[in-house]
């Protein structure tokens, strides 16, 4: 039976593998995102790309805003108000994918709202529209909270990887603190989403549960990236450029 000791490198090696492709795949997300802090960008240009400008936040508001106005206004037949906003989530779809934009990216939204009408229609419950983004909230939350807790915050994962840091973050006392109150943070939100949005689907307050959802969406998201990446930047500070004149 071997020993605590000499099971502590391998462990230690496999979390540092398992943090290399994790940080390899919320660093390119990041990256296209526009969330590079290696990059050469103030924080309202960072934001507005990771909303993804105009047509991100029309892509974010619109089909979750013609549902609840039209379910408000004409409740039955469900499908009518369904039928809106996953076909204005497919006109958005269709756009990207005729721009040449990754076809991941433009179909994940649309797989997203066409699986939500689904189980809605499935139902009969026009609140059950809303349960996917309930579940991902509460997984996200979980995966963020625990994540930071156990000292690999996927903050300072993904940070790592992009500043060329890997896993030497966590050496750092000051950016391992920072990184694992990002987590937290980014938790709260998730949990604060769910938090007040659950009781009103547990209800069948269809209207309410849509605002507040579109209310907690990018007015909650958006202030926490900048925040976000400015502490990251704050981290990594980088090296500014040398006068010519005082090399010689």
């Amino acid at each position: 039976m071997s020993t605590p000791e000499a099971q502590g490198p391998d462990a230690d090696r496999d979390s540092a593998s398992a943090s290399d492709l994790i940080g390899a795949a919320l660093g390119g997300a990041a990256r296209r995102a526009g969330l590079d802090p290696a990059g050469d960008a103030n924080t309202q240009k960072v934001v507005w790309s990771a909303i993804g400008g105009w047509r991100g936040i029309l892509e974010s508001v619109l089909p979750s805003l013609a549902f609840v106005i039209l379910f408000t206004l004409r409740p039955d037949p469900l499908i009518l108000s369904l039928g809106v906003s996953v076909g204005l989530a497919a006109v958005f779809t269709v756009v990207r994918l005729m721009q040449k934009s990754p076809p991941s990216a433009a179909l994940g939204g649309l797989i997203a709202a066409g699986a939500a009408a689904g189980l809605a229609l499935w139902t009969g419950r026009g609140a059950d529209n809303f349960v996917p983004g309930l579940i991902t909230n509460a997984v996200y939350g979980t995966v963020f909270l625990i994540a930071a807790l156990v000292g690999w915050s996927l903050i300072g994962i993904a940070a790592g990887f992009l500043m060329g840091d890997a896993t030497g973050w966590r050496a750092d006392k000051r950016k391992r603190r920072a990184f694992t109150w990002l987590g937290i943070a980014w938790a709260v939100l998730f949990f604060a989403r769910l938090a007040v949005q659950l009781p009103l689907y547990l209800t069948d307050q269809v209207t309410a549960l849509g605002t507040l959802k579109l209310i907690m969406g990018l007015p909650l998201f958006a202030p926490l990236i900048a925040v976000t990446w400015l502490v990251v930047r704050a981290l990594y500070p980088r090296e500014s450029p040398k006068d010519p004149a005082s090399r010689s």
